[in-house]
């Protein structure tokens, strides 16, 4: 790995916001971001990166490799709540295995939103279809963990039928946001889109690095959580996702050769959803305690993936 790039990102004032927003939690500062400025910043960063997704792809014919990159990404999403559930339920429940199965298997938008960050300071472009599949991959993870769940727990802890699951999945608020961003990019006139462009760019960094403040103060508030379910789902929250991010980062040759879409695919399987999952698994699984997945994916896996695992998956892209 390249210790400059490691250093680098380790010293990108988006990250220093988040460990400040950690730190003052930690010596319970009265520090707070209003809970209506949080949603308005979230719902930002989620239409910034949708409408410049679509106008990258307005300006990009469509080709083999964006549908073989659709594939890869919803088989990605699939297989690793397939795999990760049969790990999880050795420990934990089934209904906690097939939560954090599936929220493993998703995607976490802000993960993505922090990746495209550093490919911007790295100066390295991404295709506009990768926000396309970042949205497509939110489903697939959801119904496999529900489905497993299912087979493996026949019993009336299951709520809701699976095609309200499956709808409830793509009319999440930041799934359906995206989605629209992306074809309102795909669709609107260039000259008119210019026009917003110091809105959805210029301003994008500043909004991102208040985010990750207070996703740093949320952490922080979480980390009590794991003490009732021991070391495994810590290691679990930082061994597998590494893994994942890993092994996506080589398999990502055999799709495209573009490193910035090698490194989104890396990110994408790496990450954890802590948004729209919980969403989902009100309605299918209600007895899975969301003080165990979202913790991890928020508290543990975050973290690690912005931190040191940006920088690793990166070093595979470029050199495996």
């Amino acid at each position: 790995m390249d210790i400059q790039i490691l250093l680098s990102n380790l010293t990108n004032p988006t990250l220093l916001f988040f460990v400040l927003g950690m730190l003052a939690t930690i010596v319970k500062s009265d520090l707070q971001i209003p809970s209506s400025t949080s949603k308005f910043i979230s719902l930002y960063l989620l239409f910034s990166i949708g409408f410049k997704g679509g106008q990258e792809l307005a300006h990009s014919s469509f080709s083999f490799e964006i549908l073989l990159s659709i594939c890869f990404g919803l088989f990605v999403a699939a297989i690793i709540p397939l795999y990760t559930f049969f790990i999880l339920k050795r420990k934990i429940s089934i209904s906690d295995a097939g939560a954090v199965a599936a929220a493993y298997g998703s995607v976490s938008a802000v993960t993505f939103v922090s990746a495209v960050a550093f490919l911007d300071a790295q100066q390295i472009k991404f295709d506009g279809h990768m926000v396309a599949v970042m949205a497509l991959m939110e489903a697939p993870a959801i119904i496999v963990g529900v489905v497993l769940m299912r087979h493996y727990e026949k019993n009336d802890g299951h709520d809701g039928p699976l095609h309200e699951i499956i709808r409830h999945s793509f009319t999440n608020g930041s799934v359906l946001l995206i989605i629209g961003s992306l074809v309102i990019g795909l669709i609107a006139d260039s000259k008119q889109a210019e026009g917003i462009k110091p809105f959805t760019t210029d301003i994008f960094k500043g909004f991102l690095a208040i985010f990750l403040l207070e996703m740093g103060m949320v952490t922080a508030q979480r980390f009590s959580v794991f003490k009732k379910y021991g070391l495994f789902v810590s290691l679990f929250a930082i061994v597998v996702p590494l893994i994942n991010g890993v092994v996506v980062a080589y398999l990502s040759q055999f799709v495209t050769h573009n490193v910035g879409n090698r490194f989104i695919f890396a990110i994408l399987a790496a990450s954890a959803s802590y948004i729209a999952v919980p969403a989902a698994m009100k309605l299918a699984a209600p007895k899975a305690d969301p003080g165990l997945y979202i913790p991890m994916a928020l508290g543990i896996t975050f973290p690690i993936n912005i931190s040191i695992g940006i920088p690793i998956y990166y070093a595979v892209v470029q050199y495996l």
